[in-house]
């Protein structure tokens, strides 16, 4: 029997000293890990999640081919339902209903900025054949690593208590109200075990099971597009024209709602190690490229169908709710016979809807067939967002632990840490009442973003991680600022929601919280800038280049000689500890 090791040797090109050979035709990478936990056997097989490899079939005449194409295809699918879970799907609800078309602009440029982001993180895995979580555990020191690992963590259940309150609302509307919240909940946890295990049939079988999950929410909110009818010159208008006239501040925190729920921290880790399901020869330098070109590309399609579903969302509820006052929408539901007319007050302040609330409006104006689909469409999106939020965050656990467990006790736990606080937020919370839970997840997960897109644009643009396939200037500068940009526009959306508290304690808390995340943002800051060239602001970098010759050795942790570990074996390098148990020669 193999044991891990053994079994990643197999997998890697030949190495000298945890560096892989360069040759006309290889690149160097770093080599995964291939130490163990301790107390784990040294001769248990280990394996991931995608233990199946997708061959790629050789074409070498074609510049471009749509076998290549098919075969690269469904790591991007898989990533581009984080896009379409239940918080997306309320975000745009609400933003037809406040802003109309307004803001569709918002919603094209997030998706954009989320595919350029998700293009770093499918190069990081492909190139170095680890995903994010495990080149962290990697590069940054034993505190910082463990502080990273939670506030993944804490995404990761924020998302998830969104998509299995999701599904249970879904459960709720088909059932009219006889499974209760917390009733869809225990079902969601059972079916969602199931389909977990499916991979076990062959990856492309799972794959393909998620494209039929992504084909019903098409199909379903298509439906509502379809027989609502949307002005198609008010939609275009607020697709490509950015403005918001007689927008509010309703209108703009909605705005920066939206980038805050296209764009999830823990989508970024996922996709990185997606893209190693695929056959690729990493010491070929044509066959990355190629892999690179082929996952972009499938992303693009991907994002691009998970885009015109979320329009269709927007572009519904923006004609046919928008600026419709309480009493308007419960004169509608007391002549449908709608047994939900309560939750609408008799008064005629603007209609405020959420995924519970927008069900039951589509059923009091456009009949029960209308809700029923819409509660289908959205337990597509939360059952399919549920499972692929589970795969990132045993991807997460894996990576940033080293985990060795057996595949079920690793599903296990990482479901449970998701699971129990949303089990008791079902049980004491009253299904009508969820939106104020939703906005405060929304600000959990916002927070969050740094602790992906800092170390996604740290790690691609350092040659000692990626050689060839470092970001470029223009890569460097771009992705700096759009990372910038995010966090800024998330950190307002945080700031707004913080002082709407009214409670002087909960500033006080606040302000001690803001403090130490601050820090441990700028120490991720500090990192990046130095991995972007700023190497002035690394303490050690003169003594580095004249130990190495290399700017970025501060996260260099395969070195080329044994000297080298002895000399700086206990040493801070640039505010990262190297020693015997990191530096692998």
């Amino acid at each position: 029997m193999k044991t891990a090791r053994e079994a990643d040797q197999e997998e890697e090109p030949p190495q000298v000293n945890g560096i892989i050979q360069t040759t006309q035709d290889q690149h160097s990478s770093i080599s995964p890990p291939s130490s163990t936990v301790s107390g784990a056997p040294d001769d248990e097989p280990f394996s991931t999640y995608f233990e199946e490899k997708v061959p790629i079939p050789e074409d070498v005449t074609q510049m471009f081919s749509l076998r290549k194409l098919w075969a690269f295809t469904g790591p991007g699918f898989l990533m581009s339902i984080a896009y379409l879970d239940p918080g997306n799907i309320e975000s745009d609800l609400q933003s037809g209903a406040k802003a109309g078309f307004k803001l569709l602009w918002v919603l094209l440029g997030a998706t954009i900025i989320g595919l350029l982001l998700q293009r770093l993180a499918a190069r990081l895995g492909v190139v170095t054949g680890m995903h994010l979580a495990k080149v962290c555990n990697r590069q940054y020191p034993t505190v910082p690593r463990i502080i990273l690992w939670l506030m993944v963590e804490l995404a990761i259940i924020g998302s998830n208590m969104q998509e299995v309150i999701g599904c249970a609302i879904a459960f709720n509307l088909l059932s009219v109200g006889r499974i209760p919240l917390w009733g869809g909940v225990l079902i969601t946890i059972i079916d969602t075990f199931v389909f977990l295990f499916l991979d076990k049939y062959g990856l492309r079988k799972l794959e393909a099971f998620f494209g039929f999950l992504i084909t019903i929410m098409a199909v379903s909110f298509g439906y509502e597009y379809v027989m609502v009818r949307p002005d198609q010159g008010e939609l275009l208008k607020g697709m490509f024209l950015p403005h918001c006239e007689g927008c509010g501040p309703a209108q703009m925190e909605q705005a920066v709602g939206i980038v805050g729920a296209v764009i999830m921290p823990h989508n970024i880790y996922l996709h990185s190690a997606l893209v190693k399901s695929r056959s690729i020869d990493r010491g070929n330098k044509k066959e990355v490229k190629e892999a690179n070109k082929y996952y972009f590309i499938e992303s693009t399609i991907a994002l691009f169908i998970s885009f015109l579903i979320n329009v269709f969302v927007v572009a519904v509820f923006a004609e046919a709710f928008y600026e419709k006052t309480n009493i308007e929408v419960n004169a509608m539901c007391n002549a449908s016979d709608s047994p939900h007319t309560d939750l609408f007050p008799l008064d005629n302040s603007r209609l405020q809807v959420d995924i519970y609330k927008g069900g039951v409006v589509l059923g009091c104006f456009f009949g029960p067939v209308a809700l029923y689909i819409w509660a289908i469409g959205i337990l597509a999106a939360g059952q399919s967002s549920t499972m692929t939020g589970t795969y990132s965050g045993q991807f997460v656990m894996e990576g940033f632990l080293n985990l060795r467990w057996s595949r079920f006790a690793r599903v296990l736990l990482t479901r449970s840490i998701a699971i129990f606080p949303t089990l008791l937020v079902a049980v004491f919370q009253d299904v009508q009442h969820l939106t104020g839970m939703n906005d405060f997840l929304n600000v959990l997960q916002s927070m969050q973003l740094p602790f992906a897109l800092i170390p996604i644009l740290t790690f691609t643009s350092l040659t000692s991680i990626m050689n060839d396939f470092a970001n470029g200037l223009v890569w460097k500068i771009g992705g700096g600022v759009v990372i910038l940009v995010v966090c800024a526009i998330n950190m307002h959306f945080v700031v707004v929601y913080v002082t709407s508290l009214s409670s002087v304690a909960l500033y006080v808390l606040a302000g001690f919280l803001c403090i130490a995340y601050l820090c441990f943002v700028g120490y991720l800051v500090w990192h990046c800038l130095i991995a972007l060239g700023v190497s002035c602001l690394d303490v050690s970098c003169l003594a580095s280049r004249m130990l190495t010759g290399h700017n970025d050795i501060y996260l260099l942790k395969d070195m080329d000689s044994d000297t080298m570990v002895e000399r700086l074996e206990e040493e801070h390098v640039g505010g990262v500890v190297i020693n015997s148990d990191t530096v692998r020669s």
